[in-house]
């Protein structure tokens, strides 16, 4: 099969990184693909690096007659089978070429936040879609409800990760944890993520307050974004002694391999988190937030312990209770390996993203 992926994001996030490795997957099993994304983003020159063709689009809705000529191009020089579009704009321009060459468009959903009612889920979502591909479960029923589309038409399939690029050495390990000045007695609870507001920052850094006269708990938060804000917050909490930022790494997974506890308090946007997912390979008891599909990852009192949103008390009481049951931890983190490998690696992703395309391309 030939297949044309369109992003109008230029960002670089968990969103563009299923595209580049579905991509990769897809082109092993024998399929070209070919991306038109958008001029300048984050997709742009690594796509490239992996061996891609790809066609820098400038996507706007206003101006929407030169993107949707490009894409009409592009589709019949390659003779495009099947087109996966990603992003808002891009879904909409290149679900409008899909019509006018008579290609079937797959729209794959990234977020679990709400989408529009009205016209604009029955358009996007029904006239100008095929199938629909969410990353959370928890989205389903509304893009069912509100475009008007049978069942059949939507599936999750969650981005899964890659168990060869979690490999971590108990020597990476040990030296992050003595760089944190961590002895073996210590608990080390920490998140992993692009810093911004809607990661729960803010409430882990509360529950870190709430904690703090227990003096075996540390925190780290791993990751790059909007640190310096945070660095604020904690240095007005008075959490320098516990509470580290590692800023952007280019290989977090000691880091994470280093925790004893992992959370992740999302208030909002939550698909299936990779960072959920590599900490539950790597064996960690979970803490997250109610939000979107994360509670497909964190299963209440199996993997982890689920708790609200906004709530830095009830994820202090979480910490504590871990804390507190060396063995509970022990068995939660070892049940979310097994979740992981059951359900959530890239080969289930390939499996999954292969029968939706092979179903299309036949008409069935």
């Amino acid at each position: 099969m030939r297949i044309l992926h369109t992003e109008s994001s230029n960002g670089w996030g968990g969103q563009e990184i299923r595209i580049l490795r579905e991509s990769e997957g897809m082109r092993k099993r024998g399929h070209e693909v070919i991306m038109a994304v958008a001029k300048g983003g984050g997709l742009v020159a690594k796509a490239r690096q992996a061996g891609f063709i790809v066609y820098e689009i400038e996507y706007s809705k206003p101006k929407a007659f030169f993107p949707l000529l490009q894409l009409l191009k592009i589709i019949m020089r390659h003779k495009i089978d099947l087109i996966n579009t990603h992003s808002s704009t891009d879904a909409w321009i290149g679900g409008v070429a899909g019509r006018i060459t008579r290609k079937k468009v797959i729209r794959t959903r990234h977020l679990s936040t709400p989408i529009r009612k009205g016209l604009n889920s029955r358009l996007l979502y029904n006239t100008l879609a095929d199938y629909i591909v969410t990353t959370s479960s928890q989205i389903i029923s509304p893009i069912i409800e509100q475009s008007k589309i049978g069942p059949e038409k939507c599936r999750l399939v969650a981005t899964g990760v890659e168990p060869k690029e979690l490999q971590t050495k108990a020597a990476d390990i040990l030296e992050f944890r003595d760089d944190l000045n961590l002895g073996p007695e210590d608990c080390l609870v920490g998140t992993a993520c692009f810093v911004r507001s809607w990661k729960g920052i803010q409430d882990l850094m509360q529950a870190a307050n709430l904690l703090r006269d227990i003096k075996q708990i540390k925190w780290v938060i791993i990751g790059g974004g909007y640190v310096d804000r945070y660095r604020g917050m904690a240095a007005e909490l008075g959490l320098e002694n516990i509470l580290h930022f590692t800023g952007h790494l280019d290989n977090p997974f000691p880091a994470i391999g280093a925790l004893d506890i992992f959370t992740l308090l999302s208030t909002a946007n939550e698909g299936i988190s990779q960072a959920c997912l590599q900490a539950a390979y790597l064996q960690k008891p979970l803490i997250t937030t109610t939000v979107g599909g994360l509670p497909e990852v964190c299963r209440n009192q199996e993997t982890g312990i689920l708790v609200p949103p906004g709530k830095p008390k009830d994820v202090a009481n979480a910490v504590l209770s871990l804390y507190d049951d060396p063995e509970k931890r022990d068995l939660m983190g070892k049940r979310a390996r097994q979740l992981v490998e059951k359900k959530f690696t890239m080969q289930h992703t390939l499996d999954l993203m292969e029968q939706v395309y092979q179903c299309l391309k036949s008409g069935s």
